[in-house]
């Protein structure tokens, strides 16, 4: 299937479905003498892994990343490294009511109309589920971006459907099955959840991701920009619908007098361009916000039609996550690092020679 691959220097391709024996990647590109082991990986799917809390799904998958080549004696090679993780937890039969119907909002009927067929299980190929191996290749960026330029991602959930969530502090999101930078709304969104749940009904969120310590440079001109790239990644989140860079949409409401980021010596006093200008980092924090949709595999009874095009009713069995947003954050935060180590590896390529011979201004990272 086309569209499989992210990336032009820093190449991840991704494989398998929902429900079949196993799910991975290949990483092409990585830099060799990199030491890499599957414990570097592990903690990063350990966050995104379904099964952790009665809010998401009940699908119970360890999710136990295997290195298949690209490292020797502990040390990339240069060369393709394969990751796997295993299905072990599928129940195809909580979907054999679909196999002639279609699911409301669900990637059902555009499968079947592009490709003559379609695999209903867990949504085959169009599952979250293939998010895995996306956190898996994004936890290898992360590491190579850590060691050589001190970039560093971090996320939360910022609304859960219509609950604004309040940002009080970084150091709440590890402490919550929401992975929201918040202690005090905690019993509220729980409330929220367990009320969905009974309903049978689901719900969308918003996820904010921060890169920092991002090199001076990535991006290119016009269809490459840096900006452009993380939405079009973002956008190949399952469930995702809407991107925003820095301030987004809220630049439509805003004047050039308060948008446009003043620079003094001692750096940048906003950043409303969310660490992006023409397309190429400015050093800033890159700030990103996505916009995830109610999951489509909802217990609600849904008009739909069957493949004689007939009136049909469908309602979906199985487990399924009631917001898919509360497992989105290290999804986003490895998406925006896949990105960011595509761009460094192509501005090395490319200017890597390049030196004004001044430095950068305060709170912009080197490149």
């Amino acid at each position: 299937m086309s569209g499989s691959t992210l990336g032009t220097l820093f190449r991840i391709t991704n494989f398998g479905e929902s429900h079949g024996p196993a799910i991975g990647c290949v990483i092409d590109g990585c830099p060799p003498g990199m030491a890499l082991a599957e414990a570097d990986i592990q903690p990063q799917l350990d966050r995104r892994r379904p099964g952790t809390s009665r809010h998401v799904t009940q699908r119970n998958e360890a999710d136990k990343v295997q290195i298949l080549s690209g490292v020797f004696e502990g040390l990339t090679t240069g060369t393709p490294i394969c990751l796997l993780i295993n299905n072990t937890d599928q129940r195809g039969k909580d979907y054999s009511n679909l196999l002639n119907t279609f699911r409301p909002g669900h990637a059902d009927y555009t499968y079947w109309r592009k490709y003559g067929l379609r695999d209903p299980r867990g949504g085959g190929r169009a599952s979250a589920r293939l998010t895995a191996p996306m956190v898996a290749a994004g936890a290898v960026a992360r590491k190579w971006l850590h060691e050589r330029h001190g970039t560093q991602f971090r996320g939360g959930m910022t609304a859960l459907g219509e609950i604004e969530i309040a940002f009080e502090g970084w150091e709440h999101v590890p402490n919550n099955p929401f992975f929201a930078p918040n202690v005090s709304q905690i019993p509220e969104l729980e409330a929220a959840m367990d009320a969905l749940r009974k309903a049978g009904d689901s719900v969308g969120a918003r996820i904010r991701v921060e890169a920092t310590n991002v090199p001076v440079g990535l991006g290119e001109p016009l269809f490459d920009k840096l900006d452009a790239e993380i939405a079009y990644a973002m956008m190949g989140i399952n469930a995702v619908k809407g991107v925003e860079i820095g301030a987004g949409f809220a630049s439509s409401r805003q004047r050039g007098s308060t948008h446009g980021d003043e620079l003094s010596p001692a750096g940048f006093r906003s950043n409303n361009a969310g660490g992006v200008l023409g397309g190429i980092s400015t050093g800033q924090d890159i700030t990103v916000q996505i916009a995830v949709k109610p999951t489509s595999s909802i217990r609600t009874p849904r008009r739909s039609i069957d493949l004689q095009g007939q009136p049909a009713t469908v309602e979906t069995l199985g487990r399924h996550d009631p917001c898919v947003g509360i497992r989105a954050t290290p999804i986003a935060e490895a998406m925006l690092a896949l990105v960011l180590m595509d761009h460094v590896l192509r501005q090395r390529a490319q200017c890597g020679d390049v030196s004004i011979g001044v430095k950068p201004i305060p709170g912009s990272a080197p490149s």
